[in-house]
């Protein structure tokens, strides 16, 4: 194979992560989100070690009916709902239930006289200002709904604007404004997200939202997955494809953006922004050759990065380089890149062969 570029997922991880979710969330039902195609790590790998939850939130119709087509018979919610009338009909043969979160998704399922499954969820706006009905429409909202034929619950959700975040006065101020707002309603709550899981167990609720902690990726600034106890569940690795010494005052790559301090000995790894990984990560990006930690140097190209090997003077082509996961948190590749670890597990490309690890 003349390429070996490989996003290796350990599906024995994300079952461990589960796991950690569940022993700190109590008797919280456990929604995982498993949209963008579980994050980049992909649903038909992941799939097996999410038995143990309780619902899977997708953003699409095609991610529905994909992981239908993989076999999951369990619970599934359309995270953003529909907006089309033929997408109902859809939505029924596929037994999705469906977030509302605007007036005409409501209108909607009032003029089809029937929602595709028995639970509904009601998404309310308490300060993000980006998906929810207002506040003030929650109690005739989920009166509306219930009366829909065929609905026997319908649950109540909200989203975080800054639940990572150190200061909570914005948080604290949508939880009191949702609060408020449904006083009285008979239902179900759901507003922690991973985050907000960690920050605040008075947010637990009937349901958590997880999402990048169950790939083994801490949600908070400074912290990594590992620190919390959880495991990567994605590893993407190489290997170096040239060695090459370079000489003091010479530059590396394009735009001669690193000069060689001194003489170098450099590696030429096979992966770049062709494959996902970021261009925009800095010298300095820490990679893994044969397990020793060396830094980026010079610009990422689309098929390759170079990197310094001053650490790893025995190293040869051939030797596999670690560019995030076990053993390297690519919450500190992200912070190299200015960038957040969610994107950078979800900009895989299709270039890059996945292999399951584990859980046979």
């Amino acid at each position: 194979m003349a390429r070996n570029t490989l996003a290796q997922i350990d599906v024995d991880a994300l079952a461990h992560n589960v796991s950690w979710v569940r022993s700190r969330t109590g008797n919280s039902r456990l929604m995982a989100v498993v949209k963008a195609d579980a994050y980049g790590h992909r649903l038909d790998l992941c799939l097996p070690a999410l038995s143990d939850v309780d619902l899977l939130g997708v953003a699409t119709i095609e991610e529905a009916r994909y992981l239908r087509q993989l076999g999951h018979r369990g619970a599934i919610v359309l995270m953003e709902g529909v907006i089309h009338e033929a997408d109902l009909a859809v939505a029924a043969e596929l037994g999705l239930e469906l977030t509302i979160h605007h007036a005409e998704q409501l209108r909607l399922l009032e003029r089809a006289g029937r929602a595709p499954a028995a639970r509904l969820w009601l998404k309310l706006d308490s300060g993000m200002n980006r998906l929810g009905l207002p506040l003030s429409e929650a109690a005739a909202a989920h009166a509306r709904l219930l009366q829909l034929e065929g609905v026997e619950q319908v649950n109540l959700v909200s989203h975080f604007a800054s639940a990572d975040a150190e200061d909570r006065r914005l948080m604290d101020l949508q939880v009191q404004r949702f609060d408020q707002a449904v006083t009285g309603l008979q239902a179900e709550h759901c507003l922690a997200n991973s985050a907000a899981m960690l920050r605040d167990s008075s947010l637990h609720r009937d349901w958590v939202r997880v999402g990048i902690l169950l790939y083994g990726i801490s949600p908070l600034p400074g912290q990594t997955g590992a620190e919390l106890g959880l495991k990567p569940v994605m590893t993407l690795s190489s290997e170096l494809m040239a060695i090459n010494d370079v000489k003091q005052g010479e530059v590396i790559g394009y735009g001669g953006r690193f000069k060689a301090p001194q003489d170098m000995r450099i590696g030429v790894v096979a992966i770049g922004y062709g494959d996902g990984y970021p261009r925009s990560a800095t010298d300095g990006t820490p990679v893994r050759v044969a397990g020793t930690q060396c830094p980026l140097v010079g610009c990422v190209s689309m098929d390759m990065i170079t990197v310094d090997l001053s650490a790893c003077p025995e190293a040869r082509i051939g030797d596999p380089v670690t560019v995030w996961g076990e053993g390297l948190p690519v919450e500190e590749v992200a912070a190299h890149a200015d960038t957040i670890p969610w994107d950078l597990v979800c900009r895989i490309t299709r270039r890059v062969r996945y292999r399951r690890h584990a859980l046979q």
